[in-house]
């Protein structure tokens, strides 16, 4: 049933009009919940520093974090103290929680993980986002480091939360499917989203009029137990692969490009936990288990020798990363 859903979310299949009257639904709840906030029925609230919202218009794995993080590390290489959001998807955590390296990713979430050990930034997790980010501000002001940004890991219909600035990142292969509205269609909102953002990034494939195309470049692999750099070419060795993303296939299809035939991929759910037994079933004695680095941060404390990771950047052309510099530059003056 799953598949026949994702499938019919791509290309439209005519049993997908049962799902009709809640169609409507979702569409009528939406657009009153939108029209509350524009008449100032309810509340949209504003923290003390400008805040970018990065996140997508249909459901599953688009590549926004690995936008975040090179925002971040843009931000820090032009000398702005930045913070972080985010929902904490896949965490038991259930108020506002700080998160740092020792924060573990069961109680935080994969992705706040991820996050924080690749920039190294102040980072705070929970459901409501103003509060979070209210205690971000907080919590830097306490360590005499003023934030000049917040970045907020996904939120874009998190209404509530004030933002100065959105970017909205597209799968450019997958895009926004049959065109619908959930449950018909993949998507939350409708396209015309796209206009009042900073930036349209589109992860990999074509991208549009008006989008800037993202790559995500492999780096070295590693390995998930101690994170040294593992110099094997993998397109040698016997390996099973595995990934619980948003999009598995899009793990799969890069060790494809990278020349890697895998025995086996297995495709886990987005922010799902691991066990050791779960993990070491995977592979026989002379297999190599190769896997991203979301799924690296929820399985290394019981890691084995033979698991490796593989991290990757997003790349942008130079004209690109300097609009969003012009842009945060126009942003931070005009506080």
């Amino acid at each position: 049933m799953k598949r026949f859903i994702e499938q019919s979310w791509q290309k439209f299949h005519p049993l997908m009009l049962v799902f009709l009257p809640l169609w409507a639904l979702y569409w009528l709840v939406t657009a009153i919940r939108r029209l509350c906030y524009r008449l100032g029925i309810k509340k949209t609230l504003r923290v003390d520093v400008p805040l970018i919202i990065i996140g997508n218009l249909t459901v599953g794995g688009n590549g926004k974090t690995p936008v975040v993080v090179w925002l971040v590390k843009l931000m820090q290489k032009l000398g702005y103290n930045v913070g972080v959001i985010s929902r904490g998807y896949g965490g038991s955590n259930q108020g506002v929680l700080l998160v740092d390296h020792d924060t573990k990713s069961d109680v935080c979430g994969d992705e706040p993980t991820l996050i924080v050990n690749q920039t190294g930034c102040l980072m705070a997790v929970g459901r409501d986002r103003v509060s979070a980010a209210q205690t971000l501000i907080q919590h830097a002001n306490s360590l005499g480091k003023s934030l000049d940004f917040i970045v907020s890991d996904d939120g874009l219909q998190h209404y509530r939360l004030h933002r100065d600035a959105e970017i909205i990142v597209i799968d450019g292969e997958r895009r926004f499917g049959n065109g619908f509205l959930l449950p018909m269609g993949p998507n939350r909102e409708g396209q015309w989203r796209l206009k009042g953002a900073m930036l349209s990034i589109c992860n990999g494939a074509q991208a549009q009029q008006n989008e800037a195309l993202m790559t995500l470049t492999p780096q070295q692999w590693r390995s998930v137990k101690t994170n040294e750099i593992i110099d094997i070419d993998f397109r040698q060795q016997s390996a099973v692969a595995m990934a619980g993303i948003g999009y598995p296939q899009r793990f799969f299809d890069t060790l494809t490009q990278l020349g890697i035939n895998t025995d086996k991929n297995i495709g886990f759910a987005d922010h799902q936990h691991y066990e050791y037994e779960q993990l070491t079933a995977l592979t026989q004695d002379a297999q190599w288990l190769l896997m991203t680095e979301k799924d690296a941060v929820k399985c290394r404390e019981f890691a084995q020798n033979n698991w490796c990771y593989l991290p990757v950047a997003a790349t942008f052309e130079d004209e690109i990363e300097q609009k969003i510099i012009e842009k945060l530059e126009e942003i931070h003056h005009g506080v």
